[in-house]
């Protein structure tokens, strides 16, 4: 069964997901619909919202070792693989999807930070129903997810991370609100929240 998240909690993978090795970040969004008698007759009020799900990869020093991201859909290491971009948040289920092998990072890798921003400066007041899950690739189970809660004026938020320790992984889930239009602009404040 899914354990749902909130703002600040942490789940440790190793000892609720024993033997957890292959992985995917889902990341779903929908458009704020437009309401109102206009709204209805220009196609049900409903816009494109340009989001772009990543992940920052940071050493145990917290400094960038790689990301993946729309531009760059693979790790140097070929561990993490981005499902490819979608330009609307049309559609139910996941929108972007970030698939990690965690037995083939490489091995300086202490924390994969998940972000999403708004490549079209697009902010949060137009998004809704915003939630990250974590999923067991293997057996296909939802482990976890979080909803963002957060709307407001900002164009980027760091939802969740994962993190290396000695007892294995442990899923927080952030809703740190940020702003930038790229995943590089992103990287600070994925370094504070680790």
């Amino acid at each position: 069964m899914s354990i749902s998240l909130t703002k600040g909690q942490s789940l440790s993978l190793s000892k609720n997901n024993p033997g957890l090795t292959r992985v995917f970040m889902g990341l779903g969004w929908d458009a704020v619909k437009k309401g109102g008698f206009l709204g209805g007759l220009l196609g049900g009020g409903k816009q494109e919202i340009d989001l772009d799900a990543s992940v920052i990869v940071l050493d145990a020093a917290r400094n960038p070792i790689d990301t993946v991201y729309f531009g760059q859909l693979k790790s140097r290491d070929g561990s993490i693989r981005h499902g490819g971009d979608n330009r609307t948040g049309d559609g139910d289920g996941d929108d972007e999807v970030i698939h990690v092998d965690l037995s083939r990072l490489d091995s300086r890798a202490a924390h994969l930070v998940f972000t999403v921003n708004s490549f079209r400066g697009q902010t949060f007041k137009e998004v809704e129903n915003a939630v990250a899950r974590l999923v067991d690739e293997t057996t296909g189970k939802e482990i976890c997810s979080f909803t963002l809660k957060e709307q407001g004026a900002h164009t980027g938020v760091v939802m969740a991370s994962l993190s290396k320790g000695a007892d294995g992984w442990t899923m927080k889930a952030h809703g740190t609100t940020a702003n930038g239009r790229t995943v590089h602009d992103l990287v600070a404040a994925a370094k504070n929240v680790v």
